[in-house]
């Protein structure tokens, strides 16, 4: 019987490669998508390849919306095993906190923290009923760590402070199920040429990137409580 998966912000980007290599490794994948014209074409592009792929809206600054896609799930697809919130906004990627504006700010939390929680807070109870997955896909500029030892970084207070908040909720959700056979953890695919950035150069491929995801998705190793990059542990 194959596993279901919910990911999040697929139309495109990550999100997209991440549904594609997961239906390509034998998953049945919802597609979660603001749009739902864009969400429809990117599964009717996949289930052409012959990939088991559906389609469920949700507009992750939308309470409602958020809401009807959680029942949605439940309602059909009750044995999710794997959801994969990507969906992501960056605020404006002001370049110093001197430069952040509040309305960008909140902007950024509106998506990367607060959706991503309410979503998270309703199918919580089924992923740890049906002891599986969620990732929550986050950045290196979230990990404070980073931010105080790296030589050179993007200081973009209001995207990093969102993902920063992000990996605080996937902490208090990995301790939360830390003696079931659920998990909670994070994964940074690091810098990747995508819209979010605006196609910066020199980023790892969409592909590439979905495939760090990916890989730690379905690697049946426990990585509850972790921040993971593409070599192994990221510190926090």
């Amino acid at each position: 019987m194959k596993k279901t998966a919910f990911v999040t912000g697929a139309n495109k980007g990550i999100g997209f490669e991440i549904v594609k290599q997961l239906s390509e490794a034998g998953w049945k994948v919802i597609l979660g998508a603001r749009s739902a014209e864009r969400g429809e074409a990117a599964v009717s592009e996949l289930t052409s390849k012959g990939l088991d792929v559906e389609f469920v809206q949700v507009d992750m600054e939308s309470l409602e919306s958020i809401e009807q896609a959680a029942n949605t799930i439940q309602q059909n697809y009750p044995d999710l095993k794997l959801l994969i919130n990507n969906a992501g906004m960056p605020g404006a990627f002001s370049r110093s906190f001197t430069d952040t504006k509040e309305e960008n700010l909140r902007n950024a939390f509106e998506v990367n923290f607060f959706g991503t929680f309410r979503l998270n807070q309703r199918l919580f109870p089924l992923i740890k009923n049906n002891e599986g997955t969620i990732i929550n896909v986050s950045t290196d500029m979230a990990s404070l760590d980073h931010m105080q030892n790296a030589e050179s970084t993007l200081n973009a207070f209001d995207y990093n402070s969102s993902k920063t908040a992000n990996n605080a909720m996937t902490l208090s959700m990995a301790y939360e199920v830390r003696n079931s056979g659920a998990q909670v953890f994070a994964v940074t695919p690091g810098f990747t040429t995508t819209d979010l950035n605006g196609n910066a150069a020199g980023g790892k491929s969409k592909e590439a990137a979905a495939a760090i995801i990916v890989g730690y998705a379905i690697d049946g190793k426990r990585h509850n409580g972790e921040f993971l990059d593409e070599k192994g542990i990221y510190a926090w």
